[in-house]
């Protein structure tokens, strides 16, 4: 079906209104005048640093609303997770539960922070975590670990990319050894070969703990792969840390086959009577509604089916110290509803890239320590129970918002809690 564009002219009158002026080359051309507005160059935090930065900045905002007494008297535990400190931001944060997960790593009634500014998310996750609840709780099984970074290396030739390889194969022993010699905690599991033509990457592989990891494997490569450069006997011509081949803070279809952080898979069978009371639908509709939107999500070239992870990531993320930009990827994973024998709802979701830690990170800070705490995952020997958590999180999210698409409900939400 042709694709009609019915306000192209709409579009593009104010750029051609432009581009006839007489002003826009000038608006256009590099700009050489003096800096009006500098701030410090130390990126460290420190009393003096923050003076001198709101010196500048105290003319465009309220201080207080970013540098209030609390977060001046706690600035040094910033120290290690930001540069150019100026505040905090304020994000409210909502608890949903108890959430009752049956895993091999979290077991039990979890209540979980999360931050958002988006009205009607938390109302969502609440209801889909008390329908789990009260229909026995999540099954959760850690099904994976593995974080990578991938090196690049060109040669003049195939052949020479060839021989690069034969000798790399050899070299995993030692490899092993300079990388974990750089972490405590992590552990070198894994190294592949990927070549095209006369490049090659290798694609390292590790285990890191209770870290998400993502800091730790880069230095850890990047010692290996400097012992590469070194000793290897075919020269590269050129060289890079990284190929972008590991999925690191994108989409992609490899980590949805494989694992990148956590792969957890998570399901639940509810009662036709569970899913009337909490979701004032049928399973035969949510099923309906599935089948239609994979359609969807086929056509539209989605990575994956999934209704919107990214909610209950982002607002998890947030709240808990991760990385936030790792949405990207463990947004990826597939969501399946089938009517099961009973006549009930058979659901589940699996997450290939869950990237959480409960050491290290923004995990430490003081309000992100604390939603950690408030689920009892803070510390060592956690990060396995908070990825089973996550994805019966994602669960619950799915259940909840296809519920309320099929009762009609997803708009009223909106507008009674958020307008």
């Amino acid at each position: 079906m042709p694709k009609l564009n019915l306000s192209s002219h709409d579009r593009t009158s104010n750029f051609n209104t432009e581009l006839c002026s007489a002003t826009l080359e000038s608006r256009l051309l590099p700009n050489s005048a003096p800096i009006e507005q500098s701030l410090t160059q130390s990126p460290y935090i420190s009393a003096k640093n923050l003076d001198k930065r709101w010196n500048v900045l105290s003319d465009m905002t309220q201080q207080q609303h970013l540098l209030d007494p609390t977060t001046r008297s706690l600035s040094d535990a910033y120290n290690k997770n930001i540069e150019h400190f100026i505040g905090t931001v304020k994000i409210p944060v909502g608890v949903a539960g108890p959430l009752r997960i049956n895993g091999l790593h979290a077991h039990g009634d979890y209540l979980i922070p999360l931050a958002t500014t988006e009205a009607a998310l938390v109302a969502s996750y609440n209801r889909g975590a008390q329908l789990i609840t009260s229909g026995g709780g999540a099954s959760a099984i850690l099904l994976n670990e593995g974080v990578t970074r991938t090196p690049v290396f060109e040669f003049h030739s195939l052949t020479q990319a060839g021989q690069f390889v034969a000798w790399v194969v050899t070299q995993y022993e030692q490899c092993k050894k300079i990388a974990e010699s750089t972490t405590a905690h992590g552990q070198l599991n894994d190294v592949s070969v990927n070549i095209e033509g006369n490049r090659v990457y290798l694609i390292f592989e590790f285990h890191t703990g209770d870290a998400s990891g993502q800091n730790m494997v880069t230095i850890a490569t990047n010692e290996v792969f400097n012992y590469i450069c070194a000793h290897s006997p075919i020269k590269a011509q050129e060289a890079f840390l990284d190929g972008n081949l590991s999925g690191d803070k994108k989409p992609n279809t490899c980590t949805l086959k494989h694992v990148r952080g956590k792969k957890v898979s998570a399901e639940i069978n509810l009662s036709k009577k569970l899913v009337e009371k909490y979701l004032h639908t049928t399973p035969e509709k949510m099923v309906k509604f599935g089948q239609m939107t994979t359609t969807g999500a086929a056509i539209s070239g989605g990575i994956g089916v999934n209704a919107h992870y990214a909610n209950a990531l982002a607002a998890l993320y947030t709240a808990c110290g991760q990385d936030i930009a790792c949405v990207a990827e463990s947004a990826i994973g597939i969501t399946r509803m089938e009517l099961n024998t009973d006549g009930g709802l058979y659901a589940c979701v699996t997450l290939p890239n869950i990237m959480v830690g409960t050491v290290g990170g923004g995990t430490h800070l003081p309000s992100q320590k604390a939603c950690l705490e408030i689920m009892g995952l803070y510390g060592t020997g956690k990060s396995k129970a908070l990825a089973e958590v996550t994805a019966g999180l994602c669960l619950a999210g799915e259940l909840s918002i296809v519920g309320a698409f099929c009762a009609g409900h997803f708009s009223k939400a909106h507008q009674k809690l958020a307008r």
